[in-house]
């Protein structure tokens, strides 16, 4: 009797997760549209940008947030000649992104870069898509410390790099995203 006890308290703890709608942030692929948006450094139009959606999230925040920036993500669409089925630069280019708070409280992501590869339907390079990569990022720490009493620290590094595309590193950045002080 007391195992099955312990068993239906086991089951309705898990039961009880908080789950959060939040907003998080992707870069997205616009290819297969008719719609430019970003502009890189160099004043060049992308055919990509940073575009927010709701997500329904369980686990350590704010680390969840980010590493949800790297789930698929398709555009619902009402025309039948629109055949793209992913949008999120993170899945199209194969990176992968980690996050984990320090015993410091620094919030350390990592994007690793070891598989990306960008299709040639992407007219992008990989800086350039880091670099949406990491504002997305940014954009959704930012969307989320907005509401928290203390400032977030966040340091991102990019690893899994070779002999080809060891500069991209560089894309690496601390910050800190200001709470509202109370």
């Amino acid at each position: 009797m007391k195992i099955v006890l312990c068993l239906l308290c086991a089951i309705l703890v898990s039961d009880a997760t908080v789950i959060d709608v939040v907003q998080i942030y992707q870069p997205i692929s616009l290819h297969g549209s008719d719609v430019d948006d970003e502009v890189d450094d160099m004043g060049e139009s992308l055919q990509a940008s940073i575009l927010c959606r709701p997500m329904a999230l369980t686990g350590g925040f704010p680390e969840v947030l980010v590493e949800s920036i790297a789930m698929p993500h398709a555009l619902p669409t009402n025309n039948q000649n629109y055949k793209i089925q992913e949008v999120n630069l993170v899945v199209i280019c194969g990176l992968k992104i980690d996050a984990e708070m320090d015993d410091d409280g620094m919030l350390l992501v990592e994007i690793n870069i070891a598989n990306l590869v960008i299709p040639e339907e992407i007219d992008m390079t990989a800086r350039q898509v880091l670099r949406l990569v990491a504002g997305s990022i940014k954009k959704t720490l930012v969307e989320y410390n907005v509401m928290q009493k203390d400032d977030l620290r966040v340091q991102i590094r990019v690893v899994g790099t070779n002999d080809n595309n060891h500069a991209l590193q560089d894309l690496g950045n601390k910050y800190i995203i200001k709470g509202k002080a109370e």
